[in-house]
């Protein structure tokens, strides 16, 4: 799989933008907070099965330790991701979306149980969505020394 040419190199005179570049930088440093709020979320679950309350007559009835797992898989690829992301990979990019948006929707359905929590990290899913979407191809892709 080859990897596309970004704004610079299709053009050839003009460099990326520098809030374009800042934009995925954010995001992917986004993607590693939001990614360890995710795994911290599903630490808590796992090893304090009491922390998060449970409501009745709710749509999803998982036990605590399900949504534990749930938290902590994500988490855990949406910072792979991210680290992606900072290389310029366009399938850390495509992955970045779809982890961040299955992330969301996660802690959509975890609002009965944490619901600041869980709003705080859609917030933050949301941004990242926008940045990988909206300045994706602009990434300067960070190589090592």
């Amino acid at each position: 799989m080859t990897q596309q040419p970004t704004a610079s190199q299709r053009s050839g005179s003009e460099p990326p933008s520098l809030w374009a570049t800042g934009f995925i930088i954010f995001a992917a440093v986004m993607m590693m907070m939001s990614g360890g709020f995710q795994a911290l979320t599903g630490f808590v679950a796992l090893f304090e099965d009491e922390f998060y309350v449970t409501t009745p007559n709710y749509v999803l009835q998982l036990d605590t330790t399900t949504w534990g797992w749930i938290h902590l898989l994500l988490g855990l690829l949406v910072v792979l991701a991210s680290f992606a992301v900072l290389r310029g990979r366009t399938w850390g990019r495509v992955i970045g979306v779809i982890m961040a948006a299955l992330s969301a929707l996660a802690n959509f359905a975890f609002i009965p149980y944490y619901p600041v929590w869980s709003l705080v990290v859609i917030t933050l899913d949301v941004f990242i969505i926008w940045a990988l979407t909206a300045h994706g191809r602009d990434v300067v892709p960070m190589t090592a020394p």
